[in-house]
């Protein structure tokens, strides 16, 4: 489902008698919530909304080689976000541009790592493998891989793709299935694939939802 950015969203000011619960927050029920979340989280602080994501985290992490400000790094974050990832971790420079997040970098865990040696050193403490996501001559496909139930999700900034040091550090390379005249596609839209192939492999495969 998508959504207007132009569309009014939200409730107004709770009705009724006052619930009890550590996640109500006081100004929401006063004011009304208008914020960008799902019907089960309206009038919930912040802080409750993110504790109750953490009880439900998927086992996929989600890095995002960030060396010339990439702009679909905001739509990567909406999208892990959407798809409950266990955190977003950034590889290369700490600023990006967060509007395309829609705010929901609130809701969601975020790392920083220097460089690609950096977040590899991270995973091996982890012990979560690294799964690219590019087009190259060793690339497998994702549609037919069998991905891990914990892993991280490595892309490429928009254009270069991965960089060498990424590509070499991958457990795995996973290329998606094209079938028109361009040879590669959008990096927000790549990520939302490759998540979207993970819950269906790791969430639906375990039965009806």
């Amino acid at each position: 489902m998508t959504e207007s950015d132009s569309t009014p969203v939200g409730v107004g000011p709770w009705e009724g008698p006052t619930p009890t619960g550590d996640q109500w927050d006081p100004q929401l029920l006063a004011d009304g919530d208008r914020r960008n979340v799902v019907d089960g989280y309206r009038y919930w602080s912040m802080d409750a909304i993110v504790a109750d994501l953490d009880q439900r985290r998927h086992g996929f992490h989600v890095a995002v080689e960030n060396w010339q400000h990439d702009l679909n790094i905001g739509s990567v974050v909406r999208t892990a976000n959407a798809f409950n990832a266990a955190a977003v971790h950034i590889v290369g420079r700490r600023r990006w541009n967060r509007r395309g997040a829609m705010v929901t970098d609130r809701y969601q865990h975020l790392h920083h790592h220097a460089d690609v040696e950096e977040l590899v050193t991270w995973a091996e403490k982890a012990g979560v493998p690294l799964i690219g996501i590019d087009n190259f001559p060793d690339s497998v496909d994702l549609e037919t891989f069998d991905m891990p139930a914990e892993c991280v999700l490595l892309f490429g900034q928009e254009g270069p793709g991965l960089s060498r040091e990424a590509h070499a550090a991958c457990d795995a390379v996973l290329s998606i299935a094209q079938f028109g005249s361009t040879r590669s596609m959008n990096a927000a839209a790549a990520a939302a694939i490759a998540m979207h192939a993970w819950v269906r492999r790791h969430v639906f495969a375990q039965g009806p939802h």
